[in-house]
C-alpha cells in the first residue's frame, strides 16, 4: 500500500471516527445534530466566562478542552510540537471574528454543517454550497499568490501556554467557581457527562492531529491541486454520522423543524461563504485551527481568540441567528465580513511581476 493511499485511509478513518463520536455525544446528552461543533462550543465557552450573557448558550465544553489536549499529546509524542507565530496576527484575529459571525448566522461551523446534513437537515445543503463557494473563491486568491507571509520560530515554552490554558479551564469545569456561568435551559444546558465529553475530545483531537483533518482543506486542495485526499475526511464524517443516526433513529430529513437551525437559505449560503473564504485565508477550518493551536502555532491561537471575540460580539449585539431565523444585524455583519475578508485577500495577494 502506497504512502498516499495510507494517508487517504487515515483521513477517511479519522472522519468516520469523528462522525461516530459526534452522534454518540448526542446520545449521551449533547444537543441534536450538535454532537461536535467548534463554533458553537467556543461560543458556549465564551458565555461561560461571561464574555456574553446569552443564558441559553453558556457552558465550558469539555470537548474543546479535550480536542486541544488530545492534539497536543499526539503532536508531542510524534515531535510535531513547534512554537511559531508572527504572521499577520491582527488580520488573523479579525478574520477569526468574522468567521465566527458567519458560523453563528448559519448556526454551526463546517463540522456541524456536515453533522446537520447527516441528521437529515436539508437546509444545511445551502450552507454546504456557500461553504464550497467561499473555499473556491479563497482558492482563486491562493492561485494568484495570496499569503499572510511566513511565521517565525518562537521560544519553546510558547507551545505550552494554550494547552495549559485548557487545563485551567478543565479545573474550572470541575470546581465551578462563582465567576463561571452555566445555562439552565437551552443548548448550553444539554451536554454529555464531563468525563465522556472529555474522552471524546481527546480521541478526536489526537485523530485529527495525525490525519490533518480539515474540512476547508479538502475543497481547497481539490480545487487547486486536483487532490481529493482531505475530502475523504469530509465524506467519512458524513458517512459515520449518517449510519449511527439511522441506527439510533435520529435521522429526520426535511427543511423545517430541524434542531437549532433556521430555514433562511440565502443567509445559510452567505454565512458559510464567509466561513469558507476566511478559513482558506487562515489556513484551515475552525477544527484545524484548534489542532494547529495545540501544535504550537500561536497564529492559530490568535485566530481562536478572534473567534471567541466574534462569539461575544454576535450575542452581545444581536448578530447570531436562532431557530426563529436570522437578524437584521446578523445580515449586515455577514455583508461587512465578506467585504472585509475580500479586502484582506486583495491586500495580501502578490501583484504579477511587470
Amino acid at each position: 500500500m502506497t504512502t498516499k493511499i495510507k494517508g487517504s485511509m487515515l483521513v477517511l478513518g479519522s472522519g468516520i471516527f469523528t462522525g461516530i463520536i459526534a452522534v454518540l455525544l448526542v446520545y449521551f446528552g449533547n444537543p441534536a445534530n450538535m454532537g461536535l461543533c467548534i463554533a458553537c462550543f467556543l461560543r458556549d465557552g465564551a458565555g461561560a466566562l461571561g464574555f456574553h450573557r446569552a443564558e441559553p448558550v453558556q457552558y465550558m465544553r469539555p470537548e474543546i478542552i479535550g480536542i486541544v489536549l488530545g492534539a497536543f499529546l499526539a503532536a508531542f509524542l510524534k515531535k510535531d510540537l513547534k512554537a511559531r507565530g508572527g504572521s499577520a496576527p491582527f488580520a488573523r484575529f479579525l478574520t477569526g471574528v468574522f468567521v465566527m459571525i458567519g458560523a453563528l448566522v448559519f448556526l454551526g461551523c463546517p463540522l456541524r454543517m456536515v453533522l446537520r446534513l447527516a441528521g437529515g437537515d436539508l437546509g444545511a445543503l445551502l450552507g454546504l454550497a456557500g461553504f464550497a463557494a467561499g473555499v473556491f473563491a479563497g482558492s482563486l486568491f491562493l492561485k494568484q499568490g495570496f499569503s499572510f507571509k511566513r511565521n517565525y520560530s518562537l521560544q519553546k515554552n510558547e507551545a505550552f501556554w494554550f494547552p495549559a490554558l485548557m487545563v485551567l479551564f478543565l479545573v474550572f469545569l470541575f470546581v465551578k467557581p462563582a465567576f463561571l456561568f452555566f445555562s439552565k435551559t437551552g443548548p448550553g444546558s444539554m451536554h454529555a457527562p464531563i468525563l465522556i465529553a472529555l474522552a471524546a475530545g481527546l480521541m478526536v483531537g489526537a485523530a485529527a492531529q495525525r490525519s490533518r483533518l480539515c474540512l476547508a482543506g479538502g475543497i481547497r486542495d481539490a480545487a487547486i491541486f486536483r487532490d481529493p485526499h482531505l475530502l475523504y475526511g469530509f465524506l467519512g464524517i458524513f458517512g459515520g454520522a449518517l449510519i449511527l443516526n439511522l441506527v439510533f433513529g435520529y435521522f429526520k430529513p426535511g427543511f423545517s423543524g430541524q434542531p437549532v437551525a433556521h430555514t433562511d437559505g440565502l443567509w445559510n449560503f452567505l454565512g458559510m461563504s464567509l466561513v469558507g473564504l476566511g478559513s482558506v485565508f487562515l489556513g484551515g477550518c475552525p477544527l484545524r485551527q484548534l489542532i494547529l493551536s495545540a501544535e504550537g502555532n500561536v497564529d492559530s491561537v490568535v485566530t481562536i481568540m478572534g473567534m471567541g471575540a466574534g462569539a461575544a460580539l454576535a450575542h452581545n449585539f444581536g448578530l447570531a441567528s436562532s431557530a426563529a431565523g436570522t437578524t437584521a444585524n446578523g445580515k449586515l455583519a455577514v455583508i461587512c465580513g465578506l467585504i472585509f475578508v475580500f479586502i484582506i485577500g486583495f491586500l495580501n495577494t502578490k501583484k504579477p511581476a511587470a
